[in-house]
């Protein structure tokens, strides 16, 4: 990369325009930039990589590039097999249906279907169904229906629950990006079906609930910000890719910022029959002022009768759309680092 961008790159004229191929947010790499297009000229002068390019240091510019990359989420590969063979042929897309209810507490039943609670997080921790799973229908669906459903092992279709058929269709045209194509239409209430309502605890209980393993669920760098003592990290794009490295018994306690990753990282377990407890809205880690000098300690998983000494969360920055290393306020296009998937 800092070969194409000394030897090609910058051998352009300074008008030639730039296009990017990922946009702000994407979890392809760090800090990309949130403007739509660039110059090589812009970039010469005030990218974070010209400075490394011009002074013709490598080692400096692979150690830059490097630090602080996200967790890339594990279906990528996936998504890097599926984009090599081809994508499946679907053929006409009918618009889906909506389900009798009766019918699909029958094939939920028979573990025939997986039924998708699209509500948000704290719509769900009030009653969802049994097993649903949880991929919030705004924002980042496919992302997220990516972290949920592995459509290589699990060909059970899907059964959304939307307000209506033009909300559910949407949601259907998001997961198909992601090659998660099974969808066997969808319902708009929970009539009939096997309601129950998941396990929340406030963050006062942590340190006397009786975890088999408190999960951070946040990015590494999140996690290297601030985190509760004993935690372990797990992105939540890894977690269904990893299941055999969680305790197979006792209660997982999961954990993010917001309580939005952790609901879908849940739920994931909950589906795969774990069973898991959701800390409630951990703000705290990087953003409410009132919640910044919150002490959180947790008894250590793997010695009950040791306490772990509380850790005083401290808030981080969070800069959207802007490069990091960018020495001009303006975002430049950044570059990122492709991952090898596992």
């Amino acid at each position: 990369m800092f070969k194409s961008l000394r030897d090609k790159f910058l051998t352009l004229p300074d008008l030639v325009q730039v296009f990017p191929g990922h946009g702000a947010g994407s979890a392809c790499g760090k800090s990309l930039g949130a403007i739509p297009s660039t110059t090589v000229g812009y970039e010469r002068r005030f990218s974070w990589w010209a400075s490394y390019a011009e002074n013709n240091d490598e080692q400096g510019f692979i150690d830059a590039l490097l630090d602080g990359q996200p967790d890339a989420p594990f279906y990528f590969g996936r998504m890097k097999n599926q984009n090599r063979r081809g994508p499946e042929i679907m053929g006409e897309r009918a618009p889906l249906e909506e389900l009798d209810n009766a019918e699909v507490a029958k094939k939920l039943e028979a573990d025939e279907v997986s039924f998708v609670d699209t509500r948000s997080a704290d719509a769900a921790h009030n009653g969802t169904v049994e097993g649903a799973l949880n991929i919030p229908g705004s924002g980042n669906i496919a992302t997220y229906g990516a972290w949920a459903v592995n459509p290589e092992t699990d060909d059970r279709p899907l059964v959304l629950l939307a307000e209506d058929q033009e909300s559910a269709q949407s949601i259907w045209d998001h997961l198909v990006r992601v090659g998660i194509d099974k969808v066997a239409g969808y319902v708009t209430s929970f009539d009939g079906l096997p309601v129950s309502k998941p396990q929340v605890i406030n963050p006062g209980d942590v340190e006397s609930f009786d975890a088999a393993t408190l999960l951070d669920v946040r990015a590494v760098s999140e996690y290297d910000e601030g985190h509760i003592p004993g935690a372990t990290q797990l992105h939540g794009g890894r977690v269904l890719w990893n299941l055999d490295k969680l305790p197979q018994h006792g209660t997982i306690v999961t954990y993010c910022k917001s309580g939005a990753r952790s609901s879908i990282v849940a739920n994931v377990l909950r589906h795969a029959g774990y069973d898991v407890a959701e800390l409630k809205l951990l703000r705290c880690l990087g953003s409410s002022p009132g919640l910044r000098q919150q002490r959180l300690s947790l008894r250590n998983p793997d010695d009950r009768g040791r306490e772990v000494h509380p850790l005083r969360v401290t808030p981080g920055l969070l800069v959207f759309g802007f490069p990091s290393r960018t020495r001009h306020p303006t975002p430049s296009l950044a570059l990122h680092h492709w991952h090898a998937s596992k």
